[in-house]
């Protein structure tokens, strides 16, 4: 359809040669809930922007395999790694928690650049301008193409709707009660969703900026009333009115540009810090690969899976894919092994029919996958990103 390869063209044209994730946009507090990590486990997770690698290896698990087919996002993971090994709290706050580092042009090529591999130094040394710091994008959370729209929304509140201040009251609010009051008193939802805004949550280049492909969006207009315009009003809401701001380091450092050391994923923590450079952060590795392209090659089990919301692309486009990967996940899958994976949609269907290999015979993944919807439904609702329309835990017997 000629529609679908526009949409295709123009997400394949805005992601092929950018950064596209700045942070996670997954929860990792319900990942080690859902997960259980130990000591033990080998961990397999989509790198997007790092952060929760580091989480899961500061969890406690014994290595973590950061993959991505994009080089990009394993290079802001090595990056992240470099400023562990090379850095002191201070230095790698300002570098990762505030987006900027004003000694970048000197802390780079002679701390970070030579403990990074190659390809990261190529990237680095063309886009070191993301740290430095100056421009009307001073933050690095402005960066990149999620980073773009980022910014794109602040300069929205702050000129357009001239909302700045009760934005940062309501992130200030020490409760849920305070939160709603402040929504409210403040006509938020008006001044952040006018008639144009609506309209182009709509349009396929924006999601594309926020790394959602055509397929997503199709999911969320076909089962969510309103469509996803509507979907992504209801989510800002909730994460407005019911769920605590004090913690919420994913919408603080997108409608500001920065952390605060309260408020911040666990890698950037100063307890953590230490853990992270006396050997954690050794236990992360990055590899640039499909899921599938590591599994094959790839000599070891692995015991717990983190695959993100990327299935939903691979069904809508790769079939054959999606159904190899599986095979791959079953193959190399260790005792107990456990995954979770997020979805647009409000339900799956896709997974569960897929036929794979087990034992010298077959079987279809719903007789191996033993989920857990109790425990997915009692998280779901408490997620601080609040973007996913389903969550999906469940235990993989072979």
């Amino acid at each position: 359809m000629p529609l679908e390869r526009i949409s295709r063209t123009c997400f394949n044209l805005i992601h092929g040669k950018n950064l596209v994730y700045n942070q996670c946009w997954e929860d990792p507090r319900l990942d080690r809930v859902a997960l259980e990590f130990t000591p033990d486990d080998e961990v397999l997770v989509i790198t997007s922007a790092g952060c929760n690698a580091l989480d899961y290896a500061l969890a406690g698990s014994k290595h973590v395999y950061a993959v991505d087919m994009n080089f990009r996002q394993n290079a802001l993971l090595e990056l992240k790694k470099a400023g562990i090994k090379k850095l002191d709290y201070e230095q790698f706050f300002d570098l990762f928690g505030k987006g900027q580092l004003k000694s970048w042009k000197t802390v780079y090529p002679q701390l970070l650049r030579p403990e990074l591999p190659e390809a990261a130094q190529r990237f680095w040394d063309q886009n070191g301008d993301f740290f430095s710091g100056g421009t009307r994008r001073s933050s690095f959370y402005f960066r990149g193409t999620s980073g773009l729209f980022a910014w794109m929304v602040n300069g929205y509140i702050n000129r357009v709707a001239r909302i700045r201040h009760s934005i940062n009251e309501i992130l200030e609010a020490k409760t849920v009660e305070e939160q709603k009051e402040i929504y409210k008193r403040a006509k938020l939802k008006e001044a952040l969703f006018r008639p144009l805004i609506q309209w182009m949550l709509r349009r396929d280049t924006t999601m594309a900026l926020l790394g959602v492909p055509r397929s997503q969006r199709k999911q969320l207009d076909r089962d969510y009333p309103g469509g996803i315009a509507q979907f992504i009003v209801d989510r800002i809401e909730t994460v407005f009115t019911r769920l605590p701001l004090s913690d919420n380091y994913f919408w603080r450092v997108y409608l500001t540009g920065q952390y605060t050391p309260e408020c911040c994923p666990e890698y950037l923590k100063e307890a953590n810090f230490s853990k992270l450079k006396g050997g954690v952060a050794d236990n992360v590795t990055t590899h640039t690969d499909s899921v599938l392209g590591f599994l094959n090659t790839h000599p070891g089990k692995i015991s717990r899976y983190i695959l993100l919301d990327h299935m939903d692309w691979l069904y809508s486009h790769h079939r054959d894919v999606l159904a190899a990967e599986w095979q791959g996940i079953v193959d190399h899958a260790a005792p107990n092994t456990k995954l979770i994976w997020r979805s647009a949609g409000l339900s799956v269907d896709f997974v569960d029919p897929i036929e794979v290999q087990v034992n010298g015979g077959k079987a279809h993944m719903s007789e191996l996958l033993h989920y857990k919807p109790e425990l997915a439904a009692e998280l779901h609702p408490i997620d601080r990103v609040n973007t996913y329309g389903s969550f999906y835990i469940a235990d993989l017997k072979t």
